[in-house]
């Protein structure tokens, strides 16, 4: 939000924007300027004073950037409703204030959720709604094959299924009604099988999971490097260290395991072969938004040479993420405004594990994008 209104009030410049280059930014997609913006929280804490943080811990956003949208931030407040933290995990329930929860039925959410959406829609006048989800990590759901059909769903919220969580009722209640959906995390969101069905059914785009924005998209870039060149991957090792609240959320075990999975599943795929690959996530306070991650990659070669090859990604969390969100948006709107339902695999670069593709190759995924662009440039 900060980024987009810095960017209407010329302050800012699209760098990281991938719409902002060639040949995606052919397209006709909604300018930045008009976008739009508010949601649910299931913190107390206001917009401005979480930039303010930012800026203040390692210069993620510039003062005098944060100055130039600062009223602006407090008029997104306003439109700013209090959210569900339902399965989200103990983690996460811990850092929300009073919210939506347990003691109110799934059918019941559900409905709040679509009545804050028209709400929104109706109060700013906008063209089009488009859904993210940029919440924290929830938990795996256990049986997520018990949701492959929509009547399926539809049966679980009418009985009040305790394991149904916010991500898979934000991503319900924007499906029905018409909504694109874009899930940035690693969190349950429209993967379902019955919520892919209604995304079909209602011809609305939808697109997840978990944006990729360091080290995996460092692996979807070298892993391709070593299976071309017949270089055999015996081990490839990463440890993250991150301090903002995504680092405290994946403290929990239960809520790190979704993420853990989502980092680790692709290298195989890659390779066309399993080897040892580890990941671990630590949370380190002093960082704040930023984040480092160390890569020890232990590799065969020719008449069975062992190298090895490390390396060190670090990043502002939110500087990485913050602009692919945006080019989500305008990207699903496009699609949306084209009648295009169903997943976007075009969009598969965007993240870890891109619903409805089985390539993970950065370059494969970048292709299938620039196809994409250039088929529907304006005048082609």
């Amino acid at each position: 939000m900060t980024g987009a209104r810095a960017i209407a009030r010329g302050v800012a410049d699209t760098t990281g924007m991938v719409t902002a280059r060639e040949p995606v930014a052919a397209l006709d997609l909604p300018a930045v300027d008009d976008l739009v913006f508010g949601g649910h929280d299931i913190r107390s804490q206001r917009i401005e004073e979480t930039a303010a943080e930012m800026a203040g811990h390692g210069g993620v956003v510039a003062p005098d950037t944060l100055d130039a949208v600062r009223e602006d931030l407090r008029e997104i407040d306003e439109r700013v409703e209090l959210g569900t933290a339902r399965r989200c995990g103990e983690a996460v329930e811990g850092m929300s204030s009073e919210t939506t929860g347990e003691d109110v039925s799934v059918a019941d959410i559900v409905e709040e959720i679509r009545t804050d959406y028209a709400a929104f829609a109706d109060s700013q006048g906008v063209d089009r709604l488009v859904v993210v989800n940029a919440a924290s990590t929830e938990p795996p759901i256990p049986t997520p094959g018990d949701y492959d059909t929509l009547a399926a769903f539809e049966t679980a919220v009418e009985r009040d299924d305790p394991n149904l969580p916010a991500s898979a009722l934000y991503a319900y209640a924007a499906l029905l009604d018409g909504h694109p959906y874009v899930n940035f995390t690693p969190s349950t969101g429209s993967s379902l099988g019955g919520l892919r069905e209604l995304a079909e059914r209602n011809e609305v785009p939808h697109m997840g999971r978990d944006g990729k924005t360091g080290e995996t998209l460092m692996k979807s870039a070298l892993g391709p490097m070593f299976a071309g060149r017949n270089l055999r991957v015996l081990s490839w090792e990463g440890h993250n260290i991150l301090g903002n609240s995504d680092g405290l959320v994946l403290e929990d075990d239960a809520n790190k395991a979704g993420k853990i999975e989502s980092k680790g599943s692709l290298l195989d795929d890659i390779l066309g072969y399993e080897t040892h690959n580890a990941v671990r996530i630590d949370y380190t306070p002093s960082l704040g938004d930023w984040k480092t991650a160390w890569d020890h990659v232990h590799f065969e070669g020719f008449l069975g040479t062992e190298m090895k090859m490390q390396f060190t990604w670090e990043g502002a969390d939110s500087a990485l993420a913050a602009p692919l969100v945006l080019d989500l948006v305008r990207l699903a709107a496009f699609a949306d405004e084209r009648g295009e339902g169903g997943t976007m695999p075009h969009l598969a670069s965007f993240f870890k594990s891109p619903e409805g593709v089985d390539r993970h190759e950065l370059s494969e995924q970048f292709r299938l994008l620039y196809d994409y662009a250039e088929r529907h440039a304006e005048g082609a």
